[in-house]
């Protein structure tokens, strides 16, 4: 399954007229690839990471997910899609303080109606994919900011999602660290399958990408690599 921004418009009220985020862009990524969004501050990056995640509806163009127009649908069902079809690791982990990494992963499980056993199960297989099986237990201040980030890109991978959006994953980390976090999400996505965007600041990370989009003004200046 793919994700698929066709014609997207998003504008914003600025004082007595409109400021427009995105302009008329246009972006497939494709099951099991990894499309690199790149672009200086205030260009439109993270209002199309909104846009793909349904948080936010455009004034105008299609967005679909995993075969899915997500114009059709309501609040509720947008809501919907994203616990089953989407998963979203955020710039900051934001994990809650008394939990321990499995319980942080297990949660997006639970809010799923998935049945407790195996929801504890796929947690602990997700730590593992992640390099996180000997932390399973452990709460956040006893982990590293490298692997705060791994249980956060595990939290996402729960439900099995077909796309995968990524909110600038290294900026709290080192340049080393940083690196290691995206041949994470590199390996992930190809190994699960998952139609992944990921925003960074950091153009060297994107190298590890399957496709690179340079976005500057709310517009698309230059198109995926096959």
């Amino acid at each position: 399954m793919t994700l698929l921004l066709d014609d997207v418009t998003l504008t914003y009220p600025d004082g007595d007229g409109r400021l427009t985020a995105l302009d008329a862009v246009s972006l497939e990524v494709p099951a099991g690839r990894l499309t690199a969004v790149v672009g200086p501050s205030g260009s439109g990056k993270s209002s199309l990471l909104a846009v793909a995640a349904t948080l936010v509806t455009p004034d105008r163009g299609r967005v679909v997910v995993a075969g899915t127009e997500t114009g059709s649908l309501d609040r509720a069902g947008r809501a919907a899609l994203r616990r089953s079809r989407i998963g979203i690791v955020f710039q900051q982990p934001n994990l809650l303080p008394s939990l321990t990494a499995a319980e942080q992963v297990q949660v997006m499980g639970h809010l799923s109606g998935a049945k407790p056993r195996s929801v504890r199960d796929r947690a602990l297989a997700l730590l593992d994919a992640v390099g996180l099986a000997d932390e399973a237990e452990r709460r956040p201040h006893q982990l590293s900011g490298g692997q705060r980030q791994r249980v956060n890109i595990a939290r996402a991978l729960m439900n099995e999602p077909s796309v995968l959006l990524v909110d600038e994953p290294t900026s709290a980390l080192d340049h080393e660290r940083g690196a290691a976090i995206v041949a994470l999400l590199a390996g992930l996505t190809r190994d699960r399958g998952t139609a992944t965007v990921l925003v960074t600041h950091d153009r060297t990370h994107a190298t590890r990408a399957d496709a690179v989009v340079l976005v500057e003004d709310g517009r698309i200046r230059t198109s995926p690599a096959s």
